[in-house]
């Protein structure tokens, strides 16, 4: 079991006027993983980093990093927590090199060329390196942000939205980006509303909504437990109810009696077994089918379920 690098225990954050951003927070992030914390706009994702951050001062509970705790002991901490933001604040006149460069020099680190274009260059920014950050694509700017959080070589580094406005291609050489930063042992947290990208990143997810984080697991076990299959079954001919030989499946009938759909498994295969044991009962029963189409849940059903019942059980 690797030692947890970051503890949050309690964490509140309630703003003048009584907006409760932050409700209650208990989390533990482990050394070297990836972390994604999923939820809808005003959840909560950016409070939460910016009080690990030092840039919002919380109401209640303890953030303890690296051991230390930040309410005491913040300075230490905070030169080894990196931060790419969701945008761009740097300046914008200035060459790539020298931006990188200088927050280096921030965390009070020696000057190492070697090192910043080590960074530059694993980020494909070594060629712009003289180029001012205002001429850059709104991929390569980003490709900056995460340079600039690089350069003091935090062991944790969070990533608000990496993604956002970056097209498909961009996104995904981002994703390779984080899986080298794994590979050197930096533990990342990242924020995002594409699922695809904690799907196809993190070790575990959390979900916050309304300030409060309602589940955190590890990924493939939030798959297995609330994942489903569903399938479409259709009909060569309509049926007014279902034969007693498919009355133990959760089966429904569906346009008129020409379509048959299933919902169940648990995320572990189950479901499929099942609907091939429908297909063979079907067929056994006499009733001819022509098309059938099966699909398992992804993480962004579960994300839009669980928020859904959360909605149900507020109201």
């Amino acid at each position: 079991m690797h030692e947890p690098i970051l503890e949050l225990d309690g964490l509140s954050k309630t703003y003048p006027g009584g907006l409760k951003a932050l409700d209650d927070v208990s989390l533990t992030i482990r050394k070297g993983e990836i972390f994604a914390l999923l939820g809808p706009n005003g959840a909560g994702k950016t409070t939460l980093i910016g009080a690990v951050c030092g840039l919002v001062r919380p109401t209640g509970g303890t953030i303890r990093a690296f051991g230390n705790d930040l309410a005491t002991d913040w300075r230490k901490a905070r030169a080894r927590i990196g931060l790419v933001p969701q945008e761009l604040s740097t300046d914008m006149f200035e060459p790539v090199i020298h931006a990188v460069a200088y927050s280096r020099g921030l965390f009070g680190l020696a000057p190492d060329p070697a090192r910043i274009e080590e960074i530059l260059r694993s980020l494909s920014l070594w060629d712009k390196r003289d180029t001012r950050i205002m001429a850059l694509s709104g991929g390569m700017k980003r490709r900056v942000l995460i340079a600039k959080a690089l350069a003091h070589e935090p062991d944790l580094l969070f990533l608000d939205e990496p993604t956002a406005g970056v097209d498909v291609e961009l996104r995904k050489g981002m994703w390779a980006i984080i899986d080298q930063m794994r590979d050197k042992g930096v533990t990342v947290i990242l924020t995002t509303h594409y699922i695809e990208e904690a799907e196809q990143m993190a070790d575990r997810v959390g979900i916050i909504r309304k300030g409060q984080l309602i589940m955190v697991d590890e990924k493939d076990a939030m798959m297995a437990r609330l994942g489903r299959t569903e399938a479409h079954i259709t009909l060569e001919e309509p049926l007014k109810e279902l034969p007693r030989s498919l009355a133990q499946y959760p089966l429904e009938l569906e346009q008129d009696g020409m379509a048959l759909c299933y919902r169940g498994g648990d995320g572990t295969g189950r479901g499929k077994g099942e609907v091939a044991d429908i297909t063979k009962a079907l067929i056994a029963s006499g009733i001819d089918y022509n098309g059938i189409d099966v699909r398992e849940s992804s993480l962004e059903d579960i994300f839009v379920s669980l928020l859904g019942e959360k909605e149900e059980q507020a109201a």
